[in-house]
């Protein structure tokens, strides 16, 4: 049996399957403390496949450091896992902070839902469209004939503004003459 030198460890792949799943589990809970975990294991995750994408490790990424017959490690991989631990810093100092003034706020950090969240799962429930065409009845016209209609006008409002911005080049460049200046 051939073993490739790049191929990862079972054990690593289960750790970020698991992680990365245990945090899109916490990330689609309400409470903000939860969603805060569940960026932190998703991220953790995401710098573990990051690094085992990296390769094997080696020696370090400075040509002329180590012997000619050791294989260098990859330094994309570990840039990119010190780009994303940064960035994960700074999103989990930001939802921290939400969470914080939601507890100073309500006495919770829960998210709650919006009134067109209320409203949409309500007609869910009863099994009724989640839109109501009030003018069809004066119109004659259905939500989709309008919404072709009003695609039509954005579409014909672009072009004309393409238009006028062709012109506009055109007598910009009549103005000041030629470009280049030199006679041939």
């Amino acid at each position: 049996m051939i073993v490739l030198e790049n191929t990862p460890s079972a054990v690593l792949l289960l750790a970020v399957g698991v992680l990365c799943g245990a945090g899109v589990y916490l990330l689609l809970d309400r409470p903000l403390t939860r969603v805060l975990l569940g960026i932190v294991l998703l991220s953790n995750g995401a710098n573990l496949m990051l690094l085992v994408a990296g390769g094997r490790a080696g020696a370090s990424p400075v040509v002329g450091n180590a012997p000619a017959d050791v294989r260098m490690s990859d330094p994309l991989a570990q840039a990119m896992i010190l780009t994303a631990i940064v960035i994960t810093l700074a999103l989990t100092s930001f939802v921290l902070a939400l969470a914080y003034r939601s507890w100073q706020l309500h006495g919770h950090d829960e998210v709650a839902d919006d009134e067109e969240d209320r409203r949409v799962a309500r007609q869910a429930a009863d099994n009724a469209p989640a839109y109501e065409d009030s003018d069809a009845a004066e119109t004659g016209e259905t939500l989709d004939e309008e919404a072709a209609t009003v695609y039509d006008q954005v579409v014909e409002r672009a072009e004309r503004l393409r238009a006028q911005r062709g012109r506009d080049e055109r007598d910009e460049r009549d103005q000041h003459g030629p470009q280049g200046g030199g006679a041939r």
